[in-house]
């Protein structure tokens, strides 16, 4: 037996309301993984982008150093 037929075994003995609520939740499952593969599918992007917009800036002269970059508190 398949997890979606022990489900719906499941669900005809409960009363209509108690279905009603496990409809509700199915909807919320339903809208978090899409929310999910949306949030991931952007970060794919934000990284193809970020990658193609640095291409080639490893082969640049380096301008500044450490030492450039570091605060003195003396």
């Amino acid at each position: 037996m398949s997890t979606a037929e022990a489900i719906l075994q499941h669900l005809k003995t409960l009363p209509d309301s108690a279905q009603r609520e496990v409809l509700d939740f199915v909807q919320f499952l339903e809208s978090r993984r899409k929310e999910l593969a949306e949030r991931e599918e952007s970060l794919v992007w934000s990284d193809f982008s970020l990658t193609s917009a640095m291409r080639g800036m490893e082969d640049e002269e380096m301008l500044y150093s450490l030492a450039d970059i570091k605060e003195s508190f003396s």
